[in-house]
């Protein structure tokens, strides 16, 4: 199976534990990183959480600001190659940083992960408008 249909990319993704997430500064560079989230219809969402980061002015912050065409990809891998199988979304993100408008996202993101029930995300929280969704897998969900 080359590419999956939509609906088979949406499944495949709903099972992924973390995205990379790829973003671009205003000059092209590319910076990737690996990210929790959550999916609610054709919305991406991924919050900055308390987990030890260098600063809070996050690099994937900065680059959203400048150019807020991003991309996220979710994969498996197993030695049994039939197993194969990767989903894209790309869209346009924007940053929530408005306490009242991250209480949705931050809800969603606390029904995926446990450690989010006890000590939520502070945030801000980015939010993906998702334009495209890809994918390829060896084979079909059985």
């Amino acid at each position: 199976m080359p590419t999956l249909p939509e609906s088979e990319a949406r499944a495949r993704l709903g099972t992924a534990l973390v995205v990379r997430l790829a973003t671009a500064d205003a000059g092209g560079r590319p910076h990737l990183v690996t990210a929790t989230f959550a999916v609610d219809g054709d919305r991406l969402y991924s919050a900055v959480d308390h987990k030890p980061k260098q600063s809070r002015d996050l690099r994937r912050l900065r680059n959203i600001r400048a150019n807020p065409q991003v991309a996220a990809l979710a994969d498996h891998y197993e030695d049994d190659w039939e197993r194969l199988w990767w989903v894209r979304v790309d869209g346009r993100a924007r940053i929530i940083d408005d306490p009242a408008e991250m209480l949705g996202p931050i809800r969603l993101l606390a029904e995926r992960y446990e450690q989010y029930r006890e000590n939520p995300p502070e945030g801000p929280v980015i939010a993906i408008t998702i334009a495209r969704w890809s994918g390829w897998a060896y084979a079909s969900i059985t």
